[in-house]
Formats: C-alpha cells, sequence, structure tokens
C-alpha cells in the first residue's frame, strides 16, 4: 500500500459493545487466544536475509511456508482475503481502488474514508470478526483493513482507526493495552498490522537498506510482542499467525507505460492505474478501446473481463472494469493524469501476477495448537481463514479456501 494513499483520520475508537460476551462453547472447550499478524509487503524471501531471529524462531518452532496472493496482489483485496477465505472477485474488495454502479460517482480509494468505512463496499463476505461477535467472543483489530466499516451491522468489539507510520513497537504496545481490560472483555481474537516494510519497499525497493531496516525493526517489535505475553503469562496460550500481503518486485522505469501516448482522452474510463489499470467503456467508443488495448504490448496484457485467466479466479464482480490491463513486472501503467509524477525509479511495487516469485508472501504459526517444524509447500492465502476458524473453534462462512489446506499444522 503506498504511504501517499494511507490518509485516513487518526485516533483510537474502543468500542466495547459486548462486556459480558462470552466465549463460543464447544466440546473442546474454550480456545487459545489467536494474534493474527500481518507485515504488509513481506516477501517470502525476507527471510532468508537473516536479520529477522525472532521471526525465525517462531518458523523453525511452528510452520511455516511461501503463500501465494490473491490476484490482484495488492493490499486491502488480500487483506480481506486473509479474514474471509474468499478471493477479491468474490468478496468484492476488487482493487484498493474501485467505482460500483450502484453507487455513482463514488470511487472507494485508500485516501476517501468515508467510502473506505462504509459497510456497503465490504457486506459480500464477513470477516472473521463479525463471525466472532455474532457467536459470542471479543475482538480487537489494530489497523486491519476494513475493520473500521460496520460490516453486517457489526465492527471489533475493539478497534483503531487507520494511522500511518506508527512504529510497530508501539502498534504491539498498544494493541497489548488492550489485554488489560477486565477477562470478560478482553480479546479473545486481535489482529495488529505493520506497515514499515511496505513503505519501505515502494520508496526505495526490495533490496535497499532501508529494506532491511524497516524488517530489523518489525522483528524487534515480534520480540517485544513474545516479552510481553511471557510477562503477562500468556506465552503458551496464544497462537500467532504472521502473514504478509504480497511481495515486491523491483522497478523498471524504461518499461513505465504512459497512457496518455497510447489512448486518446475521453474515450475511457480509468479505474485505477498502476501495476494493473482497469478500463470501463464511453458510449460510442467501444470499438476504438478495444482496438488499441486489446492487441498485444510490450510491457502489459490486457483482457475484457469475462477472459481474464482462469487461474486469477477474477472478472465476474460487478465492480471489476470492463477492461483489464496487467503491466509486466517491474512496469508501470502511469495516468495521464499523473504525467507530473512517476513511480520513483529506484522503488518497488507489488500488484502484479500472484504467481510470479517475488509476489509471494509468508506464513508462520506458532502456539500450543501448532505443531513444530512443519514446513508448508506453497500455498494460497484464502487458506488462512479456516485455519483462524479451526483454532478460536467458530463456525466458518463459506470460503474458496479449505482448512485441509494448513489443517496438517494443527496439533490432534
Amino acid at each position: 500500500m503506498r504511504a501517499a494513499a494511507k490518509l485516513w483520520i487518526s485516533g483510537l475508537f474502543l468500542l466495547l459493545l459486548s462486556a459480558c460476551a462470552t466465549v463460543p462453547k464447544t466440546d473442546k472447550g474454550p480456545p487459545n487466544t489467536l494474534i493474527l499478524i500481518s507485515i504488509d509487503g513481506w516477501r517470502a524471501d525476507y527471510m532468508d536475509r537473516g536479520l529477522t531471529p525472532n521471526l525465525k524462531y517462531l518458523a523453525d518452532n511452528g510452520a511455516t511456508g511461501a503463500m501465494r496472493p490473491s490476484f490482484p496482489s495488492l493490499t486491502f483485496p488480500n487483506h480481506y482475503t486473509l479474514v474471509t477465505g474468499m478471493r477479491p472477485d468474490h468478496h468484492g474488495i476488487v482493487g484498493n481502488t474501485m467505482r460500483d454502479p450502484r453507487k455513482p460517482g463514488v470511487t472507494f480509494k485508500l485516501s476517501n474514508a468515508e467510502a473506505v468505512t462504509d459497510g456497503f463496499w465490504w457486506d459480500d463476505a464477513k470477516p472473521f470478526w463479525v463471525s466472532a461477535r455474532e457467536q459470542g467472543m471479543v475482538v480487537g483489530t489494530m489497523f486491519w483493513p476494513g475493520s473500521e466499516a460496520e460490516i453486517h451491522g457489526l465492527r471489533p468489539n475493539l478497534y483503531s482507526k487507520f494511522e500511518d507510520h506508527v512504529p510497530p513497537q508501539d502498534v504491539v504496545t498498544r494493541g497489548m493495552a488492550w489485554m488489560d481490560v477486565p477477562e470478560a472483555e478482553r480479546p479473545r481474537a486481535l489482529t495488529l498490522y505493520f506497515s514499515d516494510v511496505d513503505h519501505a519497499g515502494h520508496d526505495f525497493g526490495p533490496d535497499a537498506p532501508e529494506v532491511d531496516a524497516s524488517l530489523k525493526a518489525v522483528d524487534a517489535a515480534i520480540g517485544a510482542l513474545i516479552a510481553d505475553l511471557q510477562k503477562r503469562g500468556l506465552w503458551g496460550k496464544v497462537n500467532l499467525i504472521i502473514v504478509g500481503d504480497h511481495g515486491m518486485t523491483k522497478h523498471k522505469p524504461d518499461t513505465f507505460i504512459k497512457l496518455a501516448d497510447l489512448l486518446p482522452q475521453g474515450i475511457y474510463e480509468l479505474v485505477p492505474s498502476g501495476q494493473i489499470a482497469g478500463f470501463n467503456y464511453v458510449k460510442g467508443h467501444e470499438a476504438e478501446l478495444d482496438a488499441i488495448l486489446l492487441k498485444p504490448h510490450a510491457h502489459m496484457t490486457c483482457w475484457p473481463k469475462a477472459k481474464i485467466p482462469a487461474r486469477f479466479h477474477y472478472g465476474t464482480h460487478v465492480r471489476v472494469p470492463a477492461i483489464v490491463c496487467l503491466a509486466n513486472p517491474g512496469s508501470y501503467i502511469v495516468s495521464p493524469s499523473k504525467d507530473n509524477w512517476m513511480p520513483k525509479p529506484q522503488g518497488g511495487s507489488h500488484g502484479y501476477d500472484p504467481y510470479e516469485p517475488e509476489m509471494a508472501t509468508r506464513l508462520i504459526a506458532f502456539g500450543p495448537d501448532i505443531k513444530s517444524g512443519v514446513r508448508l509447500d506453497a500455498f494460497d492465502n484464502v487458506a488462512v481463514y479456516p485455519l483462524v476458524m479451526h483454532l478460536l473453534h467458530l463456525k466458518a462462512e463459506k470460503t474458496d479456501g479449505r482448512l485441509s489446506t494448513l489443517k496438517g499444522v494443527v496439533k490432534p
């Protein structure tokens, strides 16, 4: 997610709507507490740099493997996939920027706080925190995309409005402060979100020392979380699931595609541009737009929404534009309105084909319910939600993922 786009209103909102909430009753007894942690822009091979000893400890003594993001490999679509188990084409968050014919004149984008917090955009799926609340569990979310919106009539019991550039240590401190409330109000499930690695990757590229510094900062925060849990007597009673939303690749500025040089103005509606671009028709110019976009291009490929490759599982939702163009890794589709702005040549991006190795991210699972020493083959991120629901003893909603994908990491 680009830092410039994250302009949500800051501040902390604690919504204690369920002071007498209880843990779901099952024949297994109450579940162990679960903390789901997102490291935005955490490429799968960043673990190989030897800079993250706390993450390595959890991986070595738990389960880990490379994880494919869903298409498009962008922040909002994939964060919602992680907590719903549904692909973007099914849960409705089909991009970081999108439009819906049922909301004429409104653009969902990261800088539009009113849209981002409107449940209309999110109601095609039910995130785990809504199901948890419906089933009597207290949940807290720290900055997770979507958690500020009222979805199916509910928000998390405790949540924070997004603030950009919060140091990782502060994210942990503020999240763990929620564990200080009386036990009946204490979250049984908690999410934390770190943005630093993604910011550094966008600004400087994935191989830059700034990315290494951000990895060290996040790992130190994970170490602080471990120490905090030990201090509270919760170590051994908490399952940790640490995930990324996508990887990162370095820019190839000589391959950037300027739409101003390719398309006449006034023949299309652009939603959005970047690594992936969407085009809706302007009446009377359909054939002209098709003729230009649907021919071969050196650094991007375009499809009508009905002919997007099946492996992307994308193109049926009403919010997917009529034509979708995907840039080659490292390239960038530049909007005419941004002719005076270009992505940083030395920087990096994501949003590309999820099967590209540099788009892969990672999962680490660790805790009393997780086997030690499990190494997973690469899997799709729709499998995370079923694991979360299983560990929390919650009834899951319809999902594109299957528990069987990750069931092997769970102790009998």
